[in-house]
């Protein structure tokens, strides 16, 4: 807020920036980061150490004095790579030259929005969402407009493209789609995407698509229902078991589609800081523009770091996904339990969002409190709009072991939460 700025500089700072609101999930962990006896489930990273073979990879390349400058889009085989784990995994071929190499998924979404928006562009974005995207966009003068999901008593999300379509106008610029999302755990069906890659041809608008969360799907049993003459899962993949299916799969080369990642979630990478951008056939010149501009490019030692897990990490995807998936079906079936909570079983990422009936007082303060109290760290749903007030967010990227200590401390402070009268404290 513009009181954070001291009132003789005030008048001199961005007044853009000053507006920003605080991130709640760093005030709640703030809080209590180096206290040992919290179960920290704030912030969205998983547990396990970066695989050695990643580490050794950047060992190697600072012992080779690999510290110098590089290409601004990132290192020649690390594109190459990246072409090729797509075509293993989606089975589609991306040329190695429309990849570029970010500090981090922050840094693509930045990169992103920076190519396409001007001064007043809307972005229409699904909501709850992620913060920093949120904020992203504002900070490059873009204008975010919220449509809501549709949350249902029975625990499930939908999204209604119907009325994300009528919130499109003239300034109407991109639509961003986080699927598998963060929060809500939501995944975009297929049919979906077909009908925003079509509406979006019709109209000339982008799709800024943010597929972090791609591998971390999870198996509930498939609906006879759903399933296609030629076996494919129409429920936001191409076969139950994941990955989720990606736009690059429905897109040609030239459409309007950004696609950004990350390689923190994947291979435990958070603090390594390194993602990239996949952008249409013959932006390459734009790209490295903006590399330039922003950052100089990422440490090449990183870079060879990625290469590693690009190339060898296939097996710890899969790890952290069965870990991923014990975990979650441990907190769901827990907190399902409860009657005063409402839990969105997530089709997708390592979130679990749940809804807390009768709160007496905001998700901010129930999270201080959960921490204070219970000594577990989750995320305010407030955090990810006015729409996640009275929600609660929990990363499950743990081992499932203490995802049953988590659960064995929010049980007993939920249930009281639902005995006491309003106004009590528990």
């Amino acid at each position: 807020m513009s009181d954070v700025i001291p009132s003789s500089l005030r008048r001199y700072c961005s007044s853009r920036v000053q507006e920003m609101p605080d991130n709640q999930i760093v005030a709640v962990a703030d809080l209590a980061r180096h206290d040992a006896s919290v179960v920290r489930l704030w912030i969205g990273e998983g547990d396990l150490p970066t695989p050695a073979y990643i580490k050794q990879a950047a060992m190697d390349a600072l012992e080779g004095d690999d510290t110098r400058y590089s290409y601004s889009q990132g290192l020649p085989e690390l594109r190459q790579a990246l072409s090729d784990y797509h075509r293993r995994h989606w089975q589609v071929d991306v040329a190695a030259d429309r990849f570029c190499v970010s500090i981090g998924g922050m840094n693509a979404v930045t990169m992103a929005m920076q190519a396409i928006l001007d001064e007043g562009s809307e972005v229409i974005m699904p909501t709850p969402a992620w913060p920093n995207a949120r904020q992203m966009i504002e900070i490059v003068g873009g204008v975010n407009v919220p449509v809501a999901f549709d949350f249902y008593p029975d625990g499930s999300i939908e999204l209604d493209l119907e009325e994300l379509f009528a919130a499109v106008t003239d300034r109407t610029r991109a639509i961003f789609i986080n699927s598998p999302s963060n929060p809500t755990g939501w995944r975009m069906p297929l049919e979906d995407m077909e009908r925003l890659r079509d509406f979006c041809r019709d109209k000339g608008l982008w799709i800024v698509a943010d597929e972090v969360y791609n591998h971390f799907v999870y198996d509930d049993g498939v609906d006879d229902d759903r399933v296609d003459d030629d076996g494919v899962y129409r429920n936001g993949g191409y076969d139950s078991e994941g990955p989720a299916a990606s736009f690059l799969q429905i897109c040609e080369p030239q459409d309007r589609l950004l696609v950004t990642n990350t390689f923190s979630k994947n291979w435990c990478m958070t603090g390594w800081r390194a993602g990239w951008v996949t952008f249409p056939q013959g932006m390459d010149q734009l790209f490295a523009r903006l590399c330039q501009y922003n950052t100089t490019g990422v440490a090449p030692f990183v870079q060879r770091a990625c290469i590693a897990a690009l190339e060898h990490g296939d097996d710890f995807i899969a790890h952290q996904v069965e870990r991923c998936q014990a975990s979650r079906d441990i907190l769901v079936e827990g907190l399902t339990a409860l009657d005063n909570v409402t839990v969105f079983s997530p089709q997708g990422t390592f979130y679990l969002f749940f809804k807390v009936h009768g709160l007496d007082g905001s998700s901010l303060d129930t999270a201080k409190r959960i921490l204070r109290e219970a000594k577990v760290g989750v995320a305010p749903g407030s955090a990810f709009g006015p729409e996640g007030e009275d929600y609660l967010r929990i990363c499950f990227a743990i081992d499932p072991e203490l995802a049953k200590e988590a659960l064995d401390r929010l049980v007993p402070f939920l249930s009281a939460l639902a005995e006491a009268p309003q106004g009590a404290t528990v």
